[in-house]
């Protein structure tokens, strides 16, 4: 049996017609996004499908999009019999992680990101916050950059996506000033992100403090199997300390490149990431170039990454 990790994609990589072709392949995919589109009280799969790109970006549509697409590919998968040894997603995709762990239901989850995402955009004034992604400098330099910042330059730590790709999250002057500066330090490139807000910052502080509350009205179970934490990238399965880590991390920064070097760590036959997009496929290959590495977001990478786990070894 063939040992694999699931990685699940957060805000960034949804698309109009994301799970459209998965949709129309597989009756449990339409029957699941029928039953989003009732919890929700809104048609989230035809803003997926025929968007506009506009409205399907907002935080508030984007994370319960990109979560019920995975979650749904995700079933088919263990209807195939195939299941992970363990698992892990980037910001958002925590959440879909913890649904494939059996920690939550399809629906509590969309339900519950929606409410995260609508919390995220109320958090901080539209406009006035910001990120980045800085290439080229190592955690310790940018965070002895950062350290000058505070008040209304506050500046964090957001994503440790890969070595030499970390992102920085703001108030927007903070995030101008701090792009200089690290520019200065020897930073390759410091690039502005399309995001409507400071995520994965002190600024989101107020949002956990509110999600906190909807988190207590969701019955959260231990974990089937390990889900590897983006606070702090070590496995965790009870549920009271999984219901602590999501709402540090609306504020804390993410730390994929850690969970990626753990998943290498556990000796896992492939990675594969599980949703719309390669975002992730991208950093497990900059953090451990000759790892297995699977991308299934449709029929044809469905049946492909199939056909290779259940040939003989």
């Amino acid at each position: 049996m063939k040992r694999i990790a699931w990685v699940f994609p957060g805000q960034g990589s949804q698309e109009v017609g994301m799970g459209q072709a998965m949709y129309e392949a597989y009756p449990s995919v339409k029957q699941m996004f029928d039953e989003a589109d009732e919890a929700l009280g809104y048609s989230l799969t035809t803003l997926m499908f025929e968007g506009p790109s506009e409205e399907l970006t907002r935080t508030e549509n984007a994370q319960p999009a990109l979560l019920l697409n995975s979650v749904a590919i995700q079933q088919v998968l263990q209807q195939e019999g195939i299941a992970p040894a363990m698992t892990a997603g980037h910001s958002l995709g925590e959440y879909t992680a913890l649904v494939a762990a059996g920690a939550l239901t399809p629906m509590e989850a969309v339900q519950l990101v929606h409410v995260r995402g609508k919390l995220m955009e109320e958090a901080y004034p539209t406009g006035k916050g910001t990120m980045a992604a800085v290439l080229g400098l190592s955690e310790e330099e940018i965070e002895e950059v950062l350290r000058f910042f505070d008040g209304d330059t506050a500046v964090d730590l957001a994503n440790i996506n890969c070595p030499g790709q970390i992102v920085i999250s703001g108030t927007k002057e903070g995030v101008e000033q701090a792009s200089e500066k690290l520019s200065e330090a020897g930073a390759k490139r410091v690039l502005p992100l399309n995001v409507s807000g400071p995520f994965h910052s002190r600024l989101m502080k107020s949002a956990s403090d509110d999600f906190a509350n909807h988190l207590e009205e969701t019955r959260i179970h231990d974990a089937e199997i390990p889900v590897f934490a983006n606070v702090t990238a070590a496995p965790v399965t009870e549920a009271e300390e999984i219901e602590k880590l999501l709402v540090e991390q609306l504020y804390s920064p993410v730390r994929f490149q850690q969970i990626l070097e753990a998943f290498v760590e556990e000796d896992v036959d492939a990675i594969v990431e599980v949703g719309q997009g390669k975002v992730l496929t991208g950093l497990v290959r900059k953090v451990k170039r000759r790892m297995k590495t699977f991308n299934v977001q449709d029929p044809d990478s469905l049946q492909a990454f199939i056909d290779w786990y259940k040939e003989e070894s």
